[in-house]
């Protein structure tokens, strides 16, 4: 069973405190509290960096650039995007090859007849005019045929089906990619959100941690989703909030309190002063 806090006097701080975004560090109104931003502006100020790690797609950012530090990261669109928050410019991506892109979607056409897709790339979000989904704001975005929308480079490739029941469409999508691209879940319902294979949140922090020289000892990951699980059996320390699907909660080491009641500031606030005791 996972414990409720870490205590003990020996605990040490972390170098780095990556955490998901949507039901974990944000409230369910999607609002970044200013007990959440003091805290993490505290554990800033003690040389402990925050990396927002998050199944967002970068222009979903803009809006916390004031919540990290100057050289403030977010590793989104699940791992396939590095983006610099204060700037709003995307650093690094890691997409689907185009040939791989086609082919599966190509295949889920046939497997699943309905479907319409979106793409996320480093621009911005381009849709097929029957792709749907109550959370965009549509009038923003390119709408075109998919062989325009996916003649960049495409960091996340976007799914849904209205026919189908969000599980059964998940479960087609997964036996048709069959390993060869990850189908991350972040809880948004319906919504297939496919990454390149072995483009996921725990490897881009992996990776973005080893150019650092940070090991994984020295990184505290909290999370609330299925596509938060690889990231926290890959962190030192692992925290779900909690209001974490029952996945998260019987894997993580520690739980803290749910995302609307600051549960990750209140972490910060306790587990560092009692590890600089």
């Amino acid at each position: 069973m996972p414990e409720s806090s870490p205590g003990g006097p020996t605990l040490r701080p972390p170098r780095i405190v990556a955490t998901d975004l949507d039901g974990t560090l944000l409230r369910s109104d999607g609002s970044l509290s200013e007990r959440t931003r003091k805290a993490i502006a505290t554990v800033e100020d003690a040389g402990i960096e925050t990396v927002f790690v998050t199944a967002r797609p970068p222009r979903w950012l803009d809006g916390l650039a004031d919540a990290v530090g100057a050289h403030g990261i977010a590793l989104c669109g699940n791992g396939a995007f590095v983006y610099d928050v204060p700037s709003r410019t995307v650093t690094e991506q890691y997409p689907l090859v185009a040939g791989l892109l086609h082919q599966l979607v190509a295949e889920l056409r046939e497997a699943v007849p309905g479907i319409a897709f979106a793409v996320e790339r480093a621009d911005g979000l381009g849709r097929e005019d029957a792709f749907v989904y109550g959370s965009e704001q549509h009038e923003s975005h390119t709408v075109d045929s998919f062989a325009a929308l996916s003649s960049s480079s495409v960091g996340k490739l976007l799914g849904r089906c209205e026919s189908l029941e969000s599980t059964a469409f998940l479960e087609r999508v997964l036996t048709v990619l069959d390993g060869r691209a990850e189908l991350g879940f972040s809880g948004a319902s319906g919504l297939a959100e496919i990454t390149a294979p072995g483009v996921t949140k725990a490897a881009g922090l992996a990776r973005w941690c080893q150019e650092r020289g940070v090991g994984a000892d020295d990184v505290w990951a909290f999370g609330d989703m299925p596509n938060d699980l690889p990231m926290l059996r890959w962190a030192g320390r692992s925290f779900a909030v909690g209001n974490a699907h029952e996945d998260v909660l019987a894997v993580a080491q520690h739980i803290c309190a749910a995302n609307d009641d600051d549960g990750v500031a209140q972490t910060l606030e306790t587990l560092l002063q009692g590890a600089t005791e």
